[in-house]
């Protein structure tokens, strides 16, 4: 999840380290397990102080001391590189023997990943989070290993909001309106941060149609990107929000999210669309943070209560190297609650199994990540188990913010992405 590494500087600092990791020790009962496993994957840090290396290195020791014939290699990526990377890995035909990145279901679909029955116990594969396990899947067949997940909430500046007078939190996409012209009106740079930028625009654009009752896909799994629900949100969103002036002085396709989250720890923002580490960074900084559901369109009506946005991330095992009982036992080692959850705490990110999570919500988990999980477990995910996704979500996020430009129109900027989507689709 590009979206969740910290701070503004995330989109800039580049990583691409080849990290030889593996612990010593001995175990008779392991002595004969052969062999060295290499795993890619994107780095969540910033920063070096905040690498994924550290976990890593940690683990990989770990977990050799236990298996001491099985060394492991982690290969650290940028989110910005790595889909692309693995690719041309695979294409090559030198895929790596794990993957841990945003995207499965193409390798899935080409036959060259080992399915999570083939690699893991049965209580262990039963113990993934429902949706993210229903993400996971290609047909019935668990390919992708959710990681760790997310959900989105509407953020807003609780200082913000006091010195604009507004009492209480929106619920209804009229009260955010009114709520944003009220910030405005208080000198707010960015009442309301629309990033329909290219970084990460379909995360935003869904968040805005499940709340009208649209979305990406259809009851049948079908993508239905022009749907009338999604038309009519776009062009609320344009004739409320955008053209009011109510989203701030960069133009919501210009605006990326990583910009949008800085200017909300500068203070400029009053409402946005966040997760779990931009809420411990802004109150690290003393802001004020309120979390709540998003606002739903006054027309579904009282009591409406559409899913949020549920973003998780894939480990994936392929075949090429044909080391399925080695990585069968490294992804095992990895997925037990005390390593899941420490990854998952050094990000402020949820763990995607039911007892790391019970053991979190064990150690006491704050009132806004309780939220989170609790918006995670009825969450929709993106169709990432499409193998056309990639290129569908890379769609969306290039063309859904001229929907709100001046003189766009949102019918014709989705008729013209459904019929991209459709064409990846029948690609495949």
């Amino acid at each position: 999840m590009r979206r969740r590494i910290f701070g503004a500087a995330a989109t800039t600092v580049v990583f691409g380290l080849l990290i030889p990791l593996a612990g010593c020790g001995s175990s008779e009962d392991d002595a004969g397990d052969g062999g060295t496993l290499r795993l890619v994957a994107a780095e969540y840090g910033d920063t070096q102080a905040t690498s994924s290396k550290v976990f890593w290195d940690k683990l990989t020791a770990d977990f050799t001391a236990t298996h001491p014939g099985i060394k492991v290699e982690v290969q650290l990526l940028p989110w910005a590189d790595i889909d692309r990377e693995v690719s041309r890995m695979v294409k090559a035909g030198k895929a790596p023997d794990m993957a841990l990145m945003g995207s499965y279901s193409d390798f899935a679909a080409q036959g060259k990943l080992y399915s999570a029955d083939q690699l893991l116990t049965v209580s262990a594969e039963a113990n993934f989070i429902q949706p993210l396990a229903e993400a996971g899947s290609v047909g019935s067949t668990l390919y992708g290993l959710p990681f760790v997940a997310s959900s989105r909430l509407l953020f807003y500046n609780e200082a913000l909001f006091t010195k604009a007078g507004i009492s209480k939190p929106p619920t209804t996409w009229n009260d955010l309106k009114a709520a944003a012209k009220a910030l405005k009106d208080k000198g707010v740079k960015f009442p309301y941060a629309m990033p329909l930028g290219p970084e990460e625009a379909h995360a935003e654009a869904m968040i805005w149609e499940l709340s009208n009752g649209g979305g990406y896909a259809d009851s049948s799994g079908n993508y239905n990107l022009a749907s009338d629900q999604n038309i009519n949100t776009w062009r609320w969103v344009k004739s409320n929000l955008v053209e009011p002036g109510l989203t701030g002085p960069v133009p919501p396709a210009q605006l990326n999210r990583a910009d949008a989250f800085a200017a909300f720890l500068r203070g400029e923002v009053g409402m946005l669309n966040g997760y779990p580490s931009l809420d411990h960074e802004a109150r690290a900084k003393g802001i004020g943070v309120g979390a709540v559901a998003m606002p739903v369109s006054d027309d579904l009506g009282a009591g409406e209560n559409p899913p949020t946005v549920g973003v998780a991330d894939w480990m994936m095992a392929f075949k090429q190297n044909g080391q399925r009982e080695q990585i069968g036992k490294f992804v095992e080692f990895l997925y037990q609650d005390k390593n899941l959850t420490d990854f998952a705490n050094r990000y402020h990110l949820l763990p995607s199994t039911t007892s790391a999570l019970r053991t979190q919500g064990g150690g006491g988990l704050s009132k806004n990540d309780t939220q989170f999980l609790t918006a995670l477990r009825g969450a929709q995910l993106y169709p990432v188990n499409d193998p056309s996704w990639v290129t569908v979500s890379d769609t969306i996020k290039r063309n859904i913010g001229r929907a709100v430009e001046p003189g766009g129109d949102p019918k014709l900027v989705l008729e013209d992405i459904a019929a991209k989507a459709n064409q990846a689709s029948k690609k495949r």
